[in-house]
């Protein structure tokens, strides 16, 4: 009997994002049968993302890693790596500096965002494989699956739920979970 190999998407399952009918910057997110509500960028979706456009990107994500605000919650389970954010973690979207789509330190006087934000949108923030392990200039920064702001305010181009249902996700997430905007 021959051994089918599994891709990373069979092993570790897939997350569908889906644009919601009545307004470009609301979706659909699918994990098996489980559907939920999400927001993303005020600019819809695009298959040809820039910097600054405030879209996300039609594209196949793996997860990386993640981000927890370790002092705002606890006793979070999952398989993904997840580092506690600290006050100096920045993330440079400055698309001329070397760390281009890369988490840096403070002081950085370059363009950047804070990754320990006040408003608990990166309270859990896992990294998506966009413009990372193939990085090119302009072609975005910060593409994060995050918490949502209040009433489902979009995104600058990032995939974001309500904290209730990334804490129903998160134990089943996994590095190389898929993250697939259609």
């Amino acid at each position: 009997m021959r051994r089918v190999r599994k891709t990373a998407s069979e092993k570790h399952g897939t997350i569908v994002v889906r644009r919601a009918p009545a307004k470009k910057s609301r979706a659909i997110l699918q994990y098996g049968p489980v559907r939920l509500p999400a927001a993303i960028g005020r600019s819809g979706t695009t298959p040809f993302k820039r910097e600054g456009d405030g879209a996300t990107p039609i594209a196949p994500m793996r997860l990386l890693h993640g981000f927890i605000r370790g002092d705002r919650l606890r006793g979070v389970a999952t398989p993904l790596p997840l580092r506690r954010t600290r006050a100096d973690m920045l993330w440079c979207d400055a698309p001329d500096h070397p760390s281009y789509n890369r988490l840096v330190r403070a002081p950085f006087l370059a363009s950047h965002e804070e990754m320990r934000r006040a408003d608990g949108l990166y309270d859990v923030c896992l990294v998506l494989d966009w413009n990372i392990t193939s990085r090119r200039r302009n072609r975005g920064s910060a593409i994060f699956f995050h918490l949502i702001r209040p009433a489902f305010e979009p995104t600058a181009g990032c995939v974001a739920i309500t904290a209730r249902d990334m804490m129903r996700l998160l134990p089943v997430l996994r590095r190389g979970t898929m993250l697939r905007v259609v």
